[in-house]
């Protein structure tokens, strides 16, 4: 499936270097990906998408309308705030 031919041919497309031992465990982890991406294949997509949901709407909770924690409340112990909110250093 995958050998270390193959990986040295997309190693050097990549302009990418390995040692030997670097090259046989790429060659290894690159023949299990392919080898998950088979078992991804098998998926049978013919069934509607609805079919394959795993949660039954009619089982979860009612939306309900709560008041949310004052804002004072929250920002009553930050070193900096600015319009109820937090200020925080600029990260670049």
């Amino acid at each position: 499936m995958f050998n270390s031919d193959l990986t040295k041919h997309l190693a050097e497309l990549s302009k990418l270097e390995f040692t030997d031992e670097e090259l046989e465990q790429m060659t290894a982890d690159m023949t299990n990906i392919i080898a998950i991406m088979d078992k991804v294949c098998e998926f049978d997509t013919s069934k509607p998408a609805y079919a394959l949901d795993a949660v039954d709407y009619k089982d979860l909770r009612a939306d309900e309308h709560r008041n949310s924690y004052p804002t004072e409340e929250i920002v009553k112990n930050a070193k900096n705030v600015k319009n109820n909110s937090f200020v925080v250093p600029k990260v670049v």
